[in-house]
């Protein structure tokens, strides 16, 4: 994996990173594909909207269908019919937020499996030969993830157990896939400071800031975000873990973030949430019942080309598997275009006039 910086706007950051597989251009969206599919996309579709690099879930696919079934099938890329990059975070997120019942000790993670109740083992050794399996691009290191509000002694033992798997992580690293660290340590500065420092010690490919967004208020939220991005190394991708909102992002590229992936977009499809030049729209509502306009008038996706407000109201309302699918091709557009709007003002200088236009519409 190569790593380049090519312009910078006060701290924003227009960057390259080039894989195997294809070449990433930050600020850099990825779709999350958690069990080996964009929820309602195609591949193809997903590549027609500029998609350069999803995201795939190793505890989803470790539990359905197996990371050997993957392996034995070609592995994810071939699985899913994707030949450009993939990431798979390491579980330990979801093995907080899904799992029930889970035991931590200085080896790994005992945990329920959410689907069936099933007893499972995660540690850095099982979380490292299932992404291997998998033969994403990217893979993460496994990391134990703080829950908000968390004392100053939980977070500081969570953080030592989450740099010792990271060593052992990086330990497991295999060529041809790179690897990146994870800090944590919650609300404290002092602890964010030391998980970069030790990252930077033991040495990745990358750094990502994870155990945000888990419920802390936004201005906490924004107050790490800026803390965290200068403690990273300049030379290498900065990822900001599980943050999609868009008022964040400009927060977060604002303060050197090059990364990001959430379920946002997709999910707010499905729900009838959609984001547009004018804000978020609500395409259930009564007023767009004979709307001919298009959702989005300076969107060019096929959604917005091609079907009325009244029309995806009808088909939201009337529950067609259609719905999903509109409604997800226009706001993975809508955010992918974002990006890449995003990284032009950076590359002309006029990144700070970029957020002021954005900032009222998604703060």
């Amino acid at each position: 994996m190569r790593f380049t910086l090519e312009y910078t706007d006060r701290n924003a950051r227009a960057c390259v990173l080039e894989t195997g597989r294809g070449v990433v251009r930050t600020p850099s969206f990825m779709p999350v594909g958690t069990i080996g599919t964009v929820k309602a996309m195609s591949p193809d579709e997903l590549k027609e909207i500029g998609a350069e690099i999803i995201l795939c879930n190793t505890y989803h696919l470790f539990l359905r269908p197996g990371h050997e079934i993957v392996r034995s099938l070609g592995g994810i890329h071939a699985f899913m019919n994707w030949d450009r990059p993939v990431l798979t975070d390491s579980g330990g997120f979801q093995i907080y937020s899904l799992s029930a019942l889970r035991k931590i000790g200085d080896d790994g993670v005992h945990f329920k499996s959410h689907l069936d109740g099933s007893m499972h083992f995660l540690g850095p050794k099982e979380a490292m030969a299932i992404q291997q399996a998998l033969g994403s691009d990217i893979a993460m290191v496994l990391d134990d993830c703080t829950p908000y509000p968390v004392s100053y002694e939980h977070a500081s033992g969570s953080l030592s157990r989450t740099i010792r798997w990271a060593e052992q992580c990086r330990e497991l690293q295999t060529e041809g896939q790179a690897l990146f660290g994870i800090v944590q340590g919650s609300l404290f500065e002092d602890l964010r400071k030391k998980s970069a420092e030790e990252l930077i010690r033991i040495g990745f490919d990358g750094y990502a800031a994870g155990g945000l967004s888990v419920g802390e208020p936004k201005e906490d939220m924004h107050r790490m975000i800026s803390f965290t991005a200068p403690l990273l190394p300049p030379d290498k991708p900065r990822y900001l873990m599980g943050i999609g909102d868009l008022g964040d992002v400009l927060q977060a590229v604002d303060a050197g973030f090059d990364m990001f992936d959430c379920v946002m977009p997709t999910r707010n499809a499905r729900n009838g949430t959609l984001f547009t030049s004018q804000g978020r729209i609500s395409i259930k509502r009564e007023e767009f019942r004979a709307d001919r306009r298009p959702l989005d008038p300076e969107c060019e996706c096929y959604t917005c080309r091609n079907f009325s407000r009244g029309y995806l109201r009808h088909l939201f309302l009337s529950k067609e598997i259609l719905s999903m699918r509109l409604n997800t091709i226009h706001n993975l557009s809508f955010y992918l275009q974002f990006f890449r709007n995003m990284r032009e003002s950076i590359e002309k200088g006029t990144f700070i006039d970029f957020r002021s236009r954005w900032n009222p519409i998604f703060q």
